[in-house]
């Protein structure tokens, strides 16, 4: 929401910063998350403190996951509340409402549509991720490592049923979202 309303100091530069995971190759973000996260490092062993492992672990797919599909998210969000028109807001402010008033009853409604198509294109991205994960977590499987695992193993063959449910969960997704833009006609 600050990124949709709020100009500040050094916006453009976070801007850039949020969206580096779309524009580096996966590997290299999975080596950044390896050295920032890793058993060996200051945070990991922070988090090892708290009985907390990323590497081989789910905890570093979900990292990965979200680090190279958290900037989808944010922008598609960023981009569903400028739409929503700030006389609107104002009027809410107008008429008594606080700011968390009219956020909750004006301005969430309508930036939910664009806010929910978001989420479903991270969660898209997040289960295509291979890159990332192979570096951060190999082990436990996710539906990308295993596909390359089966074809490394076994071939064409091997590959093809994961590799044909992940597409079809990948239309799924696709149907969902064509359910969730707005037609012509509105």
């Amino acid at each position: 929401y600050a990124l949709a309303r709020r100009r500040f100091r050094g916006r453009r530069l976070l801007l850039g910063t949020l969206a580096l995971p779309m524009v580096i190759p996966h590997p290299v973000a999975g080596i950044g998350l390896l050295l920032f996260l890793g058993r060996n490092t200051p945070i990991g062993r922070v988090l090892a403190g708290f009985g907390l492992e990323v590497v081989n672990t789910p905890l570093g797919v979900i990292a990965a996951m979200l680090f190279v599909s958290a900037p989808i998210f944010i922008d598609q969000a960023r981009v569903a509340f400028q739409a929503v028109d700030p006389v609107l807001e104002r009027a809410g402010r107008s008429l008594g409402d606080t700011h968390f008033q009219v956020l909750r009853r004006i301005t969430l409604p309508l930036a939910l549509r664009g806010i929910v198509s978001g989420a479903v294109l991270t969660w898209a991205r997040a289960v295509s991720e291979f890159g990332a994960i192979v570096i951060l977590t190999y082990n436990p499987k996710v539906a990308s490592t295993y596909i390359y695992d089966r074809f490394t193993v076994s071939g064409l063959n091997g590959a093809i049923p994961a590799a044909v449910l992940l597409l079809l969960v990948a239309l799924g997704v696709l149907v969902l979202l064509s359910t969730l833009a707005p037609s012509d006609a509105e």
